[in-house]
């Protein structure tokens, strides 16, 4: 049998889907890459094979630290647009930093208005879809943070594809293509917290069985173990897909408020049903008991056990999704 860290051994993009996850998820891959290099240090012969076919190392070299080796596997691309901030652009470029990943920054507004520009001119007769806060409707809004999100996947493909001859990487041995990876995490999955077409569609989701409790629990013990402090400012941020424009006087986008529900009721949820196998009734009598010192209402109570199971939530914009 092939040892796990073997399996860790591949050449990967990481395409800033939902920013702050996207950065959180190259936390636990960095992991990783750490172990990968504790076990060439050991001398284990199969990884040694697996990493010098796979990131291009020639005949007697191997990396000297885990920060050669992520130069070399780790390709990092933030997609930003308008609506991104300038603390989630610096937050990614610092984790690359200190993990030695290759990294590039790129503002994709000029897709997004191409293809914005082709639907106004060649379908909708002229007229141009806002966002809610200009003045458009739920439709319009939803459509044009999708697109934002759908681009963002089809650019990590060409990056995938075309990556490895930008930087020089040797083809032979399968080291000439990347995978492209995802980042929604199980409670994203089991509320329908997704673009189709966009995280949904990666080669691997290395954080899909994952709930986001834990990931923050890693990466509060990452900052510190790790030494990789900007981990710390990742955790403490409010995450947000930066997908709507920022108006001044109104609450900036928050996945908690999208979704109606917090990351940490999702997490109870999972357990309940998934540990728990609890259904509808169960959940509700536990939570009830739980939530005693929250002034929630029956009608309030059912209303949050319920609405996981909500599949009406904009088909398009929300995929539904079974983490494994």
């Amino acid at each position: 049998m092939r040892p796990p860290t073997a399996v860790l051994v591949k050449l990967l993009v990481l395409p800033s889907m939902n920013l702050l996850v996207g950065i959180r998820r190259s936390a636990a891959i960095e992991v990783c890459r750490m172990l990968v290099v504790d076990k060439v240090r050991d001398g284990d012969f199969e990884v040694m094979n697996d990493v010098s076919r796979i990131a291009g190392y020639g005949p007697g070299e191997l990396p000297e630290n885990p920060r050669e080796l992520a130069g070399r596997l780790l390709s990092c691309v933030y997609m930003g647009t308008v609506n991104s901030s300038r603390e989630t652009r610096e937050r990614a470029r610092l984790l690359c930093e200190q993990v030695g990943a290759y990294h590039l920054s790129l503002s994709i507004d000029s897709v997004v208005e191409a293809v914005v520009g082709l639907f106004t001119m060649a379908v909708s007769g002229g007229r141009r879809p806002a966002f809610k806060a200009h003045g458009g409707t739920t439709a319009e809004n939803l459509a044009l943070q999708n697109i934002q999100a759908r681009l963002r996947m089809v650019l990590a493909f060409l990056l995938a594809q075309l990556l490895p001859w930008v930087r020089g990487v040797p083809q032979g041995g399968g080291a000439g293509w990347l995978l492209v990876l995802g980042s929604a995490n199980v409670d994203e999955c089991l509320r329908g917290y997704l673009t189709k077409y966009d995280c949904s569609s990666a080669d691997i989701n290395p954080i899909g069985s994952i709930s986001k409790k834990d990931l923050r629990s890693f990466l509060q013990w990452a900052a510190t173990n790790l030494g990789y402090p900007v981990l710390a400012e990742v955790e403490a941020a409010p995450p947000t897909a930066e997908l709507e424009p920022l108006v001044e006087g109104q609450q900036p986008q928050l996945d908690e408020v999208d979704m109606g529900m917090t990351y940490a009721e999702l997490s109870l949820y999972g357990r309940l049903r998934k540990v728990a196998r609890a259904g509808p009734v169960a959940m509700y009598n536990a939570c009830s008991d739980m939530w005693r010192g929250r002034c929630l209402s029956p009608q309030a109570i059912a209303t949050k056990v319920c609405r996981p199971e909500d599949r009406v939530v904009n088909r398009h914009v929300r995929g539904r999704r079974t983490a494994v």
